[in-house]
């Protein structure tokens, strides 16, 4: 009799995974709280959310029960020409919370789709006008997602390779790192005057994939200061930071200025179902609004507004809206803060920094900082061997955990971190 993972090996295509040389892929059993359970009866603590996605912990009852409700009563039903309660409290809600000038709510399936339908809104609004604004400009080691207009906006490397003869044309600013923003700054500025800029898309605050690289509040406010006084669009990708996760409930929150678009996913659901949104203000709406049938935005998606997924997201809103889970937030900045005191001096660690319930840092390799550092293929089965799933940015280890964490889960991923780095040097990676 074939075993699981070896069943696994003759069906699937796992993502962002070698055909070669790796283990198979772990058996995952269960899952409660932070922890998953995998065939063989071991524990795991899930340091990253499950890609960031679960802010409430694994199997949590609460959304459980709203998904079995909802499902015994409708499950899904097209959503041209149909409507349902789940979607309209969820859009009420998330406009609630939102910043003030956020007005409409579009629905799709993940982080790639809410990116690329806030990059087609932004460029069909000029259209619709008869203006020809056809560029956009995005930050240099920017993720926004996989499908062609997401990839066209983020970084181009070994992910796009393949790819790049089919991607649009960006202009991209460098990366604002400390020490270069003025350079930046008139790289944005000059884009601007051209006059043919229709959108400005960004990570506010924190790039995710590209190492957690935290950038200038003060020059991002600058920036859409200056492209939204030049009938510039500002799309914010809150697709990671959304939520909760640096602090504030939306990165935004942080900002003079507030984004004209906002894509949002993963957090959503509490990390339960697959659900993207997007959402705009009234002006740009307004540019559809029309009888002529070709200024309609046709986009759309099977599972658009899925109920029992919009269940899914009103249970975790919720739960994220106590007063516990903003305690929660707070405790785990501060331990984070705790901990960031013990790793600064440490001559294998550089750029340690912590943003609300996120902390990363650079480990000293020989090879420069980038997601293909090979020294990931060696920190994450260490740290799978100690009961963590820590999936390291290349050489960039970070810890982004489901708000609901333990100071004594904590305290155990802290200290097998600090006994690895006292035990790298002797390692060979």
């Amino acid at each position: 009799m074939t075993s699981w993972q070896e069943e696994d090996g003759k069906h699937i295509w796992h993502p962002f995974t070698p055909l070669q040389g790796l283990d198979d892929p772990l058996m995952i059993e269960r899952a409660e709280g932070v922890n998953l359970y995998t065939e063989k009866g071991q524990k795991i603590i899930d340091v990253i959310s499950s890609w960031w996605v679960n802010i409430h912990g694994h199997s949590h009852p609460y959304i459980a029960q709203a998904i079995h409700d909802q499902a015994a009563e409708l499950e899904h039903v097209i959503f041209a020409g149909f409507t349902h309660k789940p979607a309209i409290t969820l859009a009420k809600r998330l406009l609630e919370i939102l910043p003030d000038n956020q007005s409409k709510v579009f629905y799709s399936d993940n982080g790639s789709t809410a990116v690329e339908v806030g990059i087609k809104m932004a460029f069909q609004y000029f259209h619709n006008q008869g203006i020809e604004k056809k560029r956009i400009i995005a930050i240099d080691g920017a993720y926004h997602g996989d499908t062609f207009g997401a990839m066209s906006v983020g970084e181009r490397g070994a992910f796009t390779e393949p790819f790049n003869p089919y991607l649009f044309d960006v202009d991209f600013i460098d990366f604002p790192s400390h020490g270069t923003e003025e350079t930046v700054w008139h790289q944005f500025e000059t884009l601007i005057a051209t006059g043919d800029i229709a959108a400005f898309i960004f990570e506010p605050i924190v790039q995710g994939a590209s190492g957690m690289r935290v950038y200038s509040i003060d020059l991002l406010n600058r920036m859409m200061r200056l492209a939204q006084k030049n009938g510039v669009i500002c799309i914010a990708d809150e697709v990671m930071t959304g939520f909760g996760r640096l602090g504030t409930m939306f990165a935004a929150d942080q900002l003079e200025n507030k984004p004209d678009i906002f894509c949002l996913s993963k957090g959503i659901t509490g990390g339960a179902m697959a659900m993207g949104v997007t959402t705009c203000t009234d002006e740009i709406q307004s540019a559809y609004r029309s009888s002529d049938l070709m200024k309609t935005f046709f986009h759309g998606h099977s599972f658009t507004a899925n109920p029992i997924a919009c269940a899914a997201a009103n249970a975790s809103l919720d739960l994220l809206l106590t007063a516990e889970c903003e305690d929660d937030r707070t405790r785990l900045n501060q331990r984070h803060n705790e901990f960031l005191a013990k790793i600064e001096g440490h001559e294998m660690v550089r750029s340690p920094r912590v943003m609300g319930t996120i902390v990363a840092f650079e480990l000293n390799t020989e090879r420069e900082t980038s997601y293909l550092n090979e020294a990931r293929h060696h920190l994450y089965p260490y740290f799978i061997s100690k009961g963590l799933l820590i999936r390291p940015l290349g050489n960039v280890i970070y810890l982004i955990p489901p708000y609901i964490i333990s100071d004594d889960d904590l305290e155990f991923i802290y200290s097998t971190i600090l006994n690895f780095l006292d035990e790298y040097q002797s390692m060979t990676f």
